[in-house]
């Protein structure tokens, strides 16, 4: 299956534009600070799966889709910091995002496992 037929790619891209959309809007003095990092950890999620996808084997699509779980929580820590700095709201539209894209990647890791 081609990366971009997969929810998960799917959905990780929409977070990516969102994080892209959101940053516009931090301190200037910040772009080079966390909003590296949140770019950077948001283009990982699905580069990270499109990635494993490309290798044709489960055993390594399952390790690369771990590393993007991973990459999430990172950026959804770095979300957490910036609400805590007042730079975005808790209440912001990117944390429904960040849950959905986390529950179809949990879903398909465990849909991985049972192919090994």
């Amino acid at each position: 299956m081609n990366h971009k037929d997969l929810a998960v790619w799917k959905e990780s891209m929409k977070l990516v534009k969102e994080v892209y959309g959101l940053l516009k809007d931090f301190p200037p003095y910040e772009q080079f600070g966390i909003c590296s990092q949140m770019r950077r950890s948001a283009v990982s999620i699905p580069s990270n799966i499109a990635e494993g996808a490309g290798r044709n084997n489960n055993k390594e699509l399952l390790r690369f889709c771990l590393i993007s779980q991973g990459s999430l929580s990172e950026l959804e820590t770095q979300l957490l910091i910036s609400a805590e700095l007042d730079y975005i709201s808790s209440n912001n539209d990117i944390f429904d995002q960040i849950t959905t894209v986390r529950k179809i990647l949990s879903g398909y890791i465990n849909y991985l496992k049972t192919k090994l």
